[in-house]
């Protein structure tokens, strides 16, 4: 059965382009440069034996590219499940809006 052994949140944004899956990435990133692991060697594993659920809120989901998304995980296996979220803030002159993407990462092993 597999534990969990990590839970990150984190939050990114496009501030012009209105590109949701830079939005996406970015709040990928600031979830899991927060860690260092370094259990792995005392649980007899390796970091690609991790199995993660990425978890991705954006105002647009069908506008994210879930392959690149999931290629911003270095490692492991990525189940990605992307829901409407984040947030959209307008430009004044109703462009150009900021686009807000907030993300969980959840990480497992098998013991």
């Amino acid at each position: 059965m597999a534990k969990r052994f990590i839970t990150e949140m984190g939050m990114g944004t496009d501030v012009h382009g209105q590109d949701y899956t830079v939005a996406a990435e970015r709040a990928v990133f600031d979830a899991i440069h927060h860690s260092s692991l370094h259990f792995f060697k005392h649980l007899r594993k390796s970091a690609n034996d991790m199995v993660i659920d990425l978890m991705v809120a954006v105002p647009k989901p069908k506008e994210v590219d879930e392959e690149r998304l999931i290629r911003s995980l270095p490692y492991g296996t990525v189940n990605l499940f992307l829901s409407e979220g984040g947030l959209e803030i307008p430009g004044d002159d109703g462009d150009d809006a900021i686009v807000i993407a907030n993300a969980g990462v959840i990480v497992r092993l098998d013991d």
